[in-house]
């Protein structure tokens, strides 16, 4: 799991711990210290789901406490099943699809991500979830190749649409953090355009969303510029790809699985390279 969905991921759950700590202290009485609003926030802010009880709010605990995917997702099922007008739902689904993406369940996440978006349509980070998922497991002699294609992009672009205008999640996201976290989700939405278009053949496409991703998130990913230098070398141009890769291997602290794929494209564009100069 990329670092970028891991702070979104957070991102969530300091919604939630929030929510909870201000039913917590409304029940309990006035804090000692009340807790301060994040300094300059101006933008405005998305309408807060409400604890109806205290049940309700164990169960929401349960899920932010849940300390592996497999216990989340139960503690997630458990409150749609027990608390099926929740305004928590869509929250709980959320949770429960990036679990399962982190478990690496393609079926489950994609089963959850669905049921996300019924209980919220607007919900991008399940958008963005969903659209990565199928862009990366559509396969060129898919029977159904274009219809999960076009489903991934319809939600790629749905999702910038929505991002556009989207207020900040919770109170406690400063302007700031919101504006960097705004940036990684489009450079999310513009990796799986890139990767649609790759599996489509089309490489100028993949190169020019790849490249958007990289340019306009606050926190680039190794992967994504992997992917790149891979459109790059589909697209002949092995000078560019080579440079790319050089960059992404001067990283000391590269995953081990990425240095390996960037070293294998690395090899694969100075063999295409030579190749090309004996033509």
């Amino acid at each position: 799991m990329s670092n970028r969905f891991l702070c979104r991921i957070l991102l969530v759950l300091m919604g939630a711990a929030a929510l909870l700590f201000s039913q917590e202290t409304q029940e309990a009485g006035p804090p000692l210290t009340p807790p301060e609003a994040p300094p300059q926030a101006q933008s405005p802010v998305a309408k807060q789901p409400q604890i109806k009880s205290q049940k309700e709010l164990e169960a929401i605990q349960a899920i932010t406490n849940a300390l592996d995917p497999n216990s989340r997702m139960k503690a997630c099922d458990d409150l749609v099943a027990d608390f099926p007008d929740s305004e928590f739902k869509a929250f709980a689904l959320q949770m429960a699809t990036i679990s399962a993406q982190m478990l690496n369940d393609y079926d489950k996440m994609m089963v959850y991500g669905e049921r996300t978006l019924e209980a919220d349509p607007n919900n991008y980070v399940v958008m963005l979830a969903m659209a990565n998922a199928l862009a990366q497991r559509t396969r060129e002699f898919d029977l159904d190749k274009e219809e999960k294609l076009k489903r991934a992009e319809d939600l790629a672009n749905k999702a910038l649409e929505l991002l556009a205008t989207a207020p900040r999640p919770n109170p406690q996201v400063t302007d700031e953090q919101w504006e960097q976290a705004k940036a990684d989700f489009s450079s999310q939405a513009h990796e799986a355009l890139g990767l649609v278009a790759l599996v489509r053949k089309n490489y100028n496409v993949a190169v020019e969303e790849f490249k958007k991703a990289i340019d306009i998130a606050h926190t680039p990913n190794a992967a994504t510029k992997v992917r790149y230098a891979a459109a790059l070398n589909q697209q002949g141009n092995h000078d560019e790809a080579i440079v790319v890769l050089d960059d992404v291997l001067s990283d000391a602290q590269l995953h081990p699985t990425i240095r390996q794929i960037a070293q294998s494209e690395r090899l694969r564009a100075v063999r295409l390279k030579e190749a090309k100069a004996k033509k």
